[in-house]
């Protein structure tokens, strides 16, 4: 987990976000059939990271990317689709138990669905993001206070 007392930029606060998540789905694919009390700890921990990670996207960086310029518009809808696809595997694996059917192979689409999201937001959006008039320091402040919100009541 990164340090959320020290201030970070909007943009490397959620490139952080994307590597703590991309380094648990990569634990929990090396996990064998057999650790299913640690892969269910461990899909729910990645869960939990996505939630947070989606709410302060789309509560606050979103609506900001997007007011800064109609340049992003696009994008940020484009984001906003993946989130709900996402949102909706997500719910869909926090049901379920490692004995079910397809739990795995769940998780893996979901690995998958957000190895490409991360792709766009971080070579198309985040570099759009940067040019534009925004304060990233103030937004990653905003969102910093907010992911405390959000992990504090999970």
């Amino acid at each position: 987990m990164p340090d959320t007392n020290k201030p970070i930029d909007a943009v490397e606060l959620l490139t952080q976000q994307h590597r703590e998540v991309e380094e648990m789905f990569e634990r929990f694919e090396k996990m064998t059939d057999r650790a299913k009390v640690s892969k269910k700890k461990l899909a729910d921990e990645i869960c939990n990271a996505l939630i947070m990670h989606t709410t302060i996207e789309e509560e606050i960086f979103y609506p900001a990317t997007r007011e800064a310029s109609e340049d992003t518009e696009d994008m940020v809808d484009e984001a906003v689709v993946e989130h709900a696809s996402a949102k909706d595997l997500i719910a869909q694996i926090m049901e379920m138990d490692p004995d079910d059917d397809l739990y795995d192979a769940k998780v893996k689409v979901l690995s998958e669905m957000i190895d490409h999201h991360v792709e766009e937001e971080e070579k198309e959006m985040f570099p759009k993001t940067k040019q534009l008039k925004l304060d990233l320091k103030a937004l990653g402040q905003e969102m910093q206070a907010r992911q405390k919100e959000i992990e504090a009541s999970q």
